[in-house]
């Protein structure tokens, strides 16, 4: 790290001109990846994927549906509606209420778009749908629909929470620092990650499938990482400069908090890098989207950062607005002393405390989102509820049986197995129809099938049905679940099913079977990303601090921590708290929460504890190194969490529930462990080991006198 120091404060003003003409590159790109987000990111290759799209290519089955709703059933004004549709190319086909009564409701109805299986952009077709027939009563839902309008939202979501979390940040600095240029400067290297980061991710989007929600969660963590490491740099830089030069208190800075920045981001890249192993694309997105933003943060920390400060110098402390009162090292230190003195019952408070917040985990309810993660605002959603609570849209669910037998489903053998596969779905009690020939034609036995296909006009009027559900080797059969498809009674069905024996080769899809799938997904390697995080994590600390006990400390009391996050999350959003509507926990709030900030804990770990090992191995005893430890970065480490506080919990007033509910999970969780565990818990059982918190077998400890 020395050599690299010196090379940036010598060539500070080269660095900063790379990295100016490497952000205004990239920014022109940034403004092109909302247009290149797709989705919700709940995509899993598995069997309900293979099925749907077969159904699409050898059924054509439209994979794409949208539904027109109608305040009125006045039968010129639907019909003048659907002519309207009649000039957009793409549209498969449509199902009009006029032909179908099922559709109408009394002063509802609604008809079903269906689009064309090989179009590319959907989000276009909808905005030209929009254009020709919404408003004056007519509103448009449905799959893409709803994905559209989330990824509208989630830009307004990101602007205001910029707007919320970026002015109290810099209140922040401002207070830790005083001086509006060092107070504006970790905003503009914040701003410049986050947006560089973006520029990346939108190259890459042509490559690779992008969820919307990565609109949300790289600013979120790449502003709050940035701006922390800033405020750790510039913390350390300040303290360096009251007693050297500016290029060596730089130097000095980089070799130290640049030490503490490197670890704290490759915990939180280890944090990262295991969602990779759940194949559920958001996950994928979020490691690839906070990997790189995680990467530029550190790059520009170590680099940006420090060559600005250079160029800067002493106009660093420019405007000061507020004088920063020493007094407050003080203040810590006496907290300091406060806490040596008192280890076990501080201990025993904070674990009460903490134990209080974990008792509502036991409840914890998760769910796939769905069209309840858009607002209530949106026409997408009125119109869906309204669906929902006329038609009871969503009771119900269809499940799809594709069968694949090599002979064909042409001979008697084949359609004695339809029927035997029919009856045993129509004996399950959850099952209320199966779509077959059988079911189709009104026939009730494979005798009658045989007997009126020996009739010619018979047999040509079955023929269409046949087709409609039997093309060469493949055979595909629609059933009606009583239960929504989100529903784990759906779930379990699919489970169990899939282990049946029906006497040919066969795989299910649907909601239900896409439901079960990424649950199962997460659930089979959730344990497997833990111990990942877990041993990484263990042994990247035992390395920086040469220690047994420090790191397993660490690991639980960041475990105790996250438990009593989500328990909150659970009062808040499960019990609905604090003006929140009811909801599920989102799926994957536990495993982007456990997974981020397991990673963004250890930023403060490691400062901490590297401030109380410098002491330490000056020649300090633990006790007072502790203390010193604490004394000095007590009001840092505040001030840095805050930020992250202030950055993340700002999504706590966005519209979008799974980005609310990761914002509020992660400032929850980052503000147990900068108070509760950081200044409390780790202290006080860093007093009770004593010198065994440096104890690592087999290596020899000198101290720097």
């Amino acid at each position: 790290m020395k050599g690299f120091s010196i090379f940036i404060t010598k060539h500070a003003k080269i660095v900063v001109a790379l990295w100016l003409i490497f952000f205004i590159s990239m920014a022109i790109f940034a403004f092109q990846l909302p247009n290149k987000l797709q989705g919700d990111g709940f995509a899993f290759d598995g069997d309900h994927s293979y099925v749907m799209d077969e159904l699409a290519s050898t059924f054509d089955l439209p994979a794409n549906t949208i539904l027109v709703v109608f305040d009125t059933v006045s039968e010129p004004k639907i019909q003048e509606t659907l002519n309207q549709l009649e000039d957009v190319k793409e549209i498969h086909s449509i199902q009009s209420p006029l032909e179908d009564t099922t559709l109408q409701k009394g002063s509802i109805s609604y008809a079903i778009v269906h689009i064309q299986n090989d179009v590319e952009h959907i989000t276009e077709i909808v905005k030209e749908i929009r254009s020709l027939i919404e408003g004056d009563g007519i509103q448009l839902t449905g799959g893409p629909v709803i994905s559209g309008d989330i990824n509208t939202a989630s830009q307004k979501d990101l602007a205001s929470a910029e707007a919320i979390g970026l002015p109290i940040a810099i209140l922040v600095l401002l207070l830790a620092f005083g001086t509006v240029v060092a107070s504006i400067l970790p905003i503009i290297i914040g701003v410049i990650t986050v947006v560089t980061a973006f520029g990346i991710l939108s190259l890459l989007g042509d490559q690779v499938s992008l969820s919307i929600f990565v609109l949300n969660i790289v600013p979120m963590l790449g502003l709050a990482l940035s701006i922390d490491f800033a405020l750790l740099f510039i913390n350390r830089y300040r303290e360096e400069r009251h007693h050297t030069s500016i290029a060596q208190a730089i130097q000095t800075a980089i070799q130290t908090a640049g030490r503490s920045i490197i670890f704290s981001a490759v915990c939180v890249m280890i944090g990262l890098g295991t969602m990779v192993v759940i194949h559920v694309d958001i996950f994928q997105n979020i490691a690839l989207g906070g990997t790189i933003v995680v990467l530029l943060a550190v790059l520009s920390g170590l680099t940006l950062l420090p060559a600005t400060v250079m160029l800067l110098g002493d106009r660093l402390n420019k405007w000061r607005l507020l004088r920063v009162k020493s007094g407050g090292i003080s203040r810590w230190y006496g907290f300091a002393g406060f806490v040596m003195k008192h280890p076990v019952s501080i201990i025993i408070a904070a674990l009460l405390l903490l134990g209080i917040a974990i008792i509502p985990l036991k409840d914890m309810e998760l769910a796939i989102p769905q069209v309840d993660s858009l607002p209530t605002s949106y026409d997408a959603r009125k119109a869906y509820d309204k669906l929902e609570d006329t038609f009871g849209l969503g009771d119900t669910s269809t499940l799809y049986l594709l069968a694949e037998r090599k002979e064909g489903w042409e001979d008697a053998e084949a359609r004695t197995l339809i029927y035997t596969i029919q009856e045993k779905l129509m004996a399950d009690p959850l099952v209320t129809n199966v779509s077959t020939i059988y079911t189709m034609a009104n026939i009730v036995s494979p005798q009658d099938l045989e007997n009126s296909l020996t009739i010619p006009q018979a047999a040509e009027q079955l023929q269409p049905i046949v087709q409609a559900f039997a093309k060469d080797t493949k055979l595909f059969i629609p059933i009606t679940l009583d239960t929504s498809g989100s529903s784990t009674t759906a779930q379990k069905f699919a489970r169990t099913w899939m282990t049946k024996n029906l006497g040919v080769k066969f795989t299910l899809g649907g909601q239900a079977k896409f439901n079960q799938e990424i649950f199962d997904e997460i659930a089979n390697k959730i344990v497997f990303a833990i111990v990942i995080i877990l041993v990484s994590t263990f042994f990247i600390l035992m390395l920086a601090f040469r220690s047994i006990l420090i790191p397993l400390k660490a690991i639980v009391m960041n475990i105790i921590g996250l438990s009593a996050a989500f328990g909150i999350l659970v009062y808040i959003f499960q019990y609905g708290h604090f003006g929140i509507e009811t909801s599920s926990i989102a799926l994957i709030i536990p495993v982007i929460v456990f997974c981020l900030v397991f990673g963004l804990s250890m930023d403060y770990e490691v400062f901490l504890i590297s401030r109380i090992q410098e002491e330490y191995q000056k020649g300090a005893t633990n006790t007072k190194a502790t203390i010193d430890g604490l004394t000095s970065t007590s009001r840092i480490i505040t001030s840095a969490a805050l930020i992250m506080i202030v950055i993340t919990g700002a999504f706590a007033f966005t519209d979008v529930m799974p980005v609310k509910q990761i914002g509020v999970g992660i400032a929850i969780a980052v503000a147990i462990d900068a108070t509760i565990i950081r200044l409390m818990l780790v202290p006080s059982l860093m007093k009770l080991f004593g010198d065994w918190n440096w104890w690592l077998p087999f290596a020899k400890k000198k101290k720097i006198h």
